[in-house]
């Protein structure tokens, strides 16, 4: 068996284009364009690519992006006066804070500041809690994401025994959510998990995300599986790379996400679809 490839970046572009029309269509109206705040403590340059290519996404739909960069030596009373100064201007709609913070600042203290209708990274734990509670309104990116791109293809996740690897609060413990409400029979594994392999070898619908490099080898991979690769990691020799193997998981599954251009370019679409749904569940009146 050959897999199909599932692409991020084809299903990512052409919802953006679906956002830019409705932007173009609500500023044609005379209404003002949503509004995004991102936040950037320190000059990581992992952090600030990310922050660069959400800038770019949000010109590319006609979104307003106001990017707000502290020293790293910024306290948390130094950032949480910045996100109230946020939550209460009417042309923001949706604030980020570029993740991971400097280790010496709380990520909790610090998210939970943010107003849950503009937290559009969907970390807030309101949000979290009505995810939980099977009422979501702004959920978290990269989970929303995938299942933006199952469905997409129309995948029919109904049913399948879903093994989730990797129980972060970014992405495992969402996306676990975000499967049961599909109907799945999900799994979750963790660094404390005995016999990985028997989990993966049972996995219908398998999505990894632990930062490994070729983890998962695709000898593990059940005929036929549906393979999504969270994982984004640089290789030595400079190539990028996903926690699943992919020339062996391809041979073997029915769906695979490439590494770079798949989950990726859905989180940052994500992301902007939130800021628009913030825009107009919560702030257009302003």
């Amino acid at each position: 068996m050959i897999a199909k490839i599932i692409d991020g970046k084809y299903v990512s572009e052409k919802i953006k284009q679906e956002i830019a029309k409705q932007v173009r269509k609500n500023m044609n109206s005379g209404k003002r364009a949503p509004g995004l705040a991102m936040i950037l403590v320190g000059h990581n340059p992992i952090s600030q690519i990310y922050v660069t290519n959400k800038k770019k996404a949000c010109e590319q739909v006609g979104l307003i992006s106001f990017l707000y960069t502290l020293p790293i030596t910024a306290t948390e009373n130094e950032i949480f006066q910045l996100i109230e100064t946020l939550n209460n201007d009417n042309r923001i709609d949706g604030i980020l804070i570029q993740l991971p913070l400097p280790n010496k600042l709380n990520k909790i203290n610090v998210l939970e500041h943010i107003a849950p209708d503009k937290d559009v990274d969907g970390f807030h734990p309101y949000n979290v809690g009505r995810l939980c509670q099977r009422s979501p309104t702004l959920r978290p990116c990269t989970s929303r994401g995938i299942i933006t791109l199952l469905e997409w293809y129309n995948i029919d996740m109904f049913v399948l025994h879903a093994v989730v690897v990797g129980a972060s609060n970014i992405v495992g413990r969402p996306m676990t959510m975000e499967l049961l409400l599909a109907g799945c029979t999900v799994s979750v594994t963790h660094r404390f998990t005995q016999n990985l392999k028997i989990y993966i070898e049972n996995a219908d619908l398998l999505i990894v995300a632990v930062g490994q490099a070729n983890f998962i080898p695709g000898s593990w991979i059940k005929q036929g599986a549906i393979v999504i690769d969270v994982g984004i990691n640089r290789l030595n020799n400079g190539n990028i790379v996903g926690d699943v193997h992919f020339s062996s998981a391809y041979e073997r599954a029915a769906y695979i996400t490439p590494v770079p251009g798949g989950v990726g370019p859905m989180t940052v679409v994500t992301l902007i679809q939130n800021t628009l749904q913030a825009y107009d569940d919560h702030h257009l009146v302003r």
